[in-house]
């Protein structure tokens, strides 16, 4: 059977039927619990939720069919298999209208049950993955260049691919060391699986362990319900650790020990969860620096960096910035249904001269900006200050004649990514100050407007 990490609850008031499934599925590999009552299956689902419950129609206080609709209601992901020794089809239409997953009937066969079991961890793995695997589109994941470097990058990542290898991505911010991790993945034979990824310098250090293991309800103070861990729904996969220089020290070592053992437990749980992961680490930092420095460890930099790859700054791809400039022009006209503009050929000529200090991120920014306040021609008027050393033209004369909403909507998701531009997706606290808005607020706008990393 496949992975065992899922934890059952088996209720019924037959002794021999609660025994007989216990052995079938501890002899499977499973954690498994019991109950006899209703009353004593609600004080174990108040301590914990549970994968799968096989539960009986008939219990000494009350119908088990009482109790599937918070069942599902409090725990979405869990699929409830009713049991009954009374060939009842009533009761099993009943039973599936109010969220059971499936009805089996007594006696019970090992067969049966372990070919519903399989059944049922396919489609509550199929559910995490949904939640978290990233869809997979070839426009989200191909590198668009032809200069030397990316070539090079290009012949790397398909070597690379074929193997199971762990990749550490180097490069500077903005440079798309994100989209490598995902052509790795996506070109390898784990695509399939879940890519995860980790943004480890957004995450405060005491939230590491919870984001990572995953943890049982009730583990702490906000543990409502259980919740998988990234390693979790990693498994078969990609755990990709964005900005992994920037972890602290403690949170270092729990990395290295879990990556070493690939075993670990879910907060609030001795159950050992093991994980086939490949592990893909990125950072715009210098490992040897920072090991000098004594800020990060040399034994995790050793088994993360198993093949180093360097993406190039887009001021070394000198061919390519053209070729961006009018992708991302074009695929920002598409997405916002409007006309695409051209561009001036003294505006390519300042492209070709600026050192794009932002890299490829800073270009992709600024062209969806210029495909909503340029008209037909993108002229040097319509180039940002920073860039032409000129005044631009007034905004508010781009938006022309429109809905006041929309011109509002323009005009807010402008400042706010003008505002990620300058201060960075790390300085949020500070981009709220400046545009005098609450932390929760510039959250909401900022995915409101799709201008997350």
């Amino acid at each position: 059977m496949g992975s065992k990490n899922l934890s059952i609850l088996v209720v019924d008031d037959e002794e021999n039927i609660k025994q007989l499934l216990r052995d079938i599925l501890e002899d499977e590999g499973y954690f498994v619990e019991v109950a006899s009552s209703l009353q004593e299956t609600k004080e174990k689902l108040r301590e914990k939720d549970f994968d799968i419950i096989f539960l009986d129609v008939w219990l000494p206080d009350g119908e088990g069919t009482e109790i599937i609709e918070s069942i599902k209601k409090n725990s979405p992901h869990t699929k409830v298999i009713m049991i009954s020794g009374h060939a009842n089809i009533p009761i099993a239409v009943k039973a599936l209208k109010l969220g059971a997953y499936d009805f089996l009937e007594k006696p019970l066969s090992t067969e049966a049950i372990i070919a519903v079991l399989e059944k049922a961890e396919e489609e509550i793995k199929k559910e995490l993955e949904f939640e978290f695997l990233k869809q997979k589109q070839e426009s989200d994941i191909e590198i668009i260049g032809n200069s030397p470097p990316i070539q090079r990058l290009k012949k790397q990542i398909e070597k690379v691919a074929r193997t199971n290898a762990w990749v550490l991505i180097l490069g500077e911010n903005g440079t798309g060391k994100e989209l490598v991790a995902k052509s790795i993945h996506y070109l390898s034979d784990r695509a399939d699986k879940p890519f995860v990824d980790i943004n480890c310098a957004a995450i405060p250090d005491e939230l590491f362990e919870a984001e990572l293991f995953g943890y049982e309800k009730g583990a702490f103070t906000n543990a409502v319900s259980r919740k998988a861990g990234k390693l979790e729904i990693a498994d078969g996969g990609t755990l990709f650790l964005d900005e992994v220089a920037d972890l602290s020290l403690r949170a270092q070592a729990k990395l290295l020990r879990v990556l070493e053992e690939k075993t670990f437990s879910r907060l609030g749980s001795n159950q050992k969860i093991k994980v086939d992961i490949r592990v893909i680490s990125a950072t715009n930092k210098s490992l040897d620096e920072e090991i000098a420095k004594g800020n990060f460890r040399q034994d995790l930099a050793f088994r993360l960096s198993v093949v180093p790859i360097k993406v190039p700054p887009l001021r070394e791809r000198g061919e390519d910035i053209i070729l961006l400039a009018e992708y991302f022009l074009k695929k920002s006209c598409i997405e916002n249904k409007m006309p695409v503009p051209e561009i001036s050929e003294e505006v390519k000529k300042i492209f070709l001269k600026y050192p794009w200090p932002g890299n490829v991120r800073e270009l992709k920014n600024l062209m969806e900006r210029l495909c909503i306040f340029s008209d037909k021609v993108i002229t040097m008027e319509d180039l940002p200050e920073y860039i032409t050393g000129k005044k631009p033209k007034s905004v508010a004369m781009s938006f022309g004649i429109r809905p006041l909403k929309e011109v509002r909507e323009l005009a807010e998701k402008e400042t706010i990514k003008m505002a990620l531009e300058k201060y960075g997706h790390k300085n949020l606290k500070e981009i709220a100050k400046v545009l005098e808005v609450d932390l929760s607020s510039l959250y909401r706008k900022i995915k409101q407007y799709n201008l997350e990393e």
